[in-house]
């Protein structure tokens, strides 16, 4: 589906994102824990070995769930230790490391430090993992939204990823460089823009546009996954004998969207288009049993999909132990 630049004014994106991002509750912004030794777990999908990598937790607040219901999410978290505090759940940001063939592949970078505290800790997990940056080939995107792109640069507005090149969606790349979108959107969502532009400035040179369903690194095609962004994509990986599918932010939040799938945030560009993409993507990942991860699934988000009552639940896969 072609999103129109009026899906993309009265989405989200005209709704008062920074501040929906700055009202998270007090407790969240309390949390001040230095991400200084990084969590990281490592799972083999057939020839390929996939490093999850611990950003950090965010708290997603109820006011920012389109459609909440209270007696709903009672119900979808009931028999589960999913807990609101001051009103929100905390939700994990995971970056993914995939070697194959001797190539190293980032999917999805963190924030580094442009979300608060709390956050901020993939890098110190790809240290813990023993990766060093400049060994990284090629970081893919999802999309270009603060918590996937902020760990592209260091304090100075450099490259992290110094011999990356860097992976991204046409339709994605566009719309944040466009100057006439800047323009048309509220003053307080334009930092939204700046942050897109200032992480991936400095990987002009080695940018690298898809379109479609492209391979876009050894062993990884890139799947259109509209709605969230305008240019949201996944990567399915084939590892040979298995594979899994790195949906991005399909599913923000573990607890309520498996069961309530018509739920979107306000980070969501087209309310209408994420919801078509959710439940095709749910249906197809339960149908086909597939294997999926995306960077705000319960860490390190390596699970399946099945239906259940009338939608859908997260069955996570049992840690691999031993891969390092």
């Amino acid at each position: 589906m072609t999103l129109s630049r009026r899906h993309l004014l009265n989405g989200a994106l005209a709704a008062p994102l920074v501040a929906a991002a700055t009202s998270l509750p007090k407790s969240a912004k309390a949390e001040e824990t230095a991400q200084s030794e990084g969590a990281f777990h490592r799972f083999k999908v057939g020839d390929a070995t996939v490093t999850a990598l611990l950003d950090g937790h965010i708290a997603l607040g109820k006011q920012i769930i389109a459609g909440f219901d209270e007696d709903k999410a009672a119900v979808a978290m009931s028999g589960t230790l999913y807990r609101f505090k001051d009103d929100a759940l905390q939700v994990p940001v995971s970056g993914y490391l995939v070697e194959r063939d001797g190539k190293l592949t980032l999917i999805d970078a963190g924030t580094a430090q442009l979300m608060g505290p709390g956050l901020g800790g993939l890098g110190a997990a790809l240290k813990s993992a023993g990766v060093k940056a400049e060994d990284i080939s090629t970081v893919l995107l999802t999309h270009m939204h603060p918590d996937h792109t902020g760990g592209l640069i260091d304090g100075a507005g450099q490259a992290v990823f110094s011999n990356a090149e860097l992976v991204v969606s046409a339709t994605e790349h566009g719309f944040w460089y466009d100057d006439a979108i800047l323009a048309s959107v509220p003053e307080e969502n334009r930092p939204f823009f700046q942050m897109a532009r200032d992480t991936t400035a400095p990987y002009a040179g080695r940018l690298k546009l898809f379109e479609g369903e492209a391979e876009v690194a050894p062993g990884l095609t890139a799947v259109p996954l509209p709605g969230h962004t305008p240019g949201h994509s996944g990567f399915m990986l084939d590892g040979g004998s298995e594979g899994v599918l790195f949906w991005g932010d399909v599913i923000h939040l573990t607890a309520l969207q498996f069961a309530q799938p018509e739920w979107t945030i306000a980070f969501d560009a087209d309310p209408e288009t994420t919801v078509k993409t959710r439940r095709a993507m749910l249906d197809r990942a339960a149908s086909d049993h597939l294997l999926v991860t995306g960077a705000h699934l319960d860490f390190p988000g390596l699970g399946q999909v099945s239906r259940s009552k009338g939608a859908y639940e997260y069955v996570s896969a049992p840690w691999q132990f031993g891969q390092g």
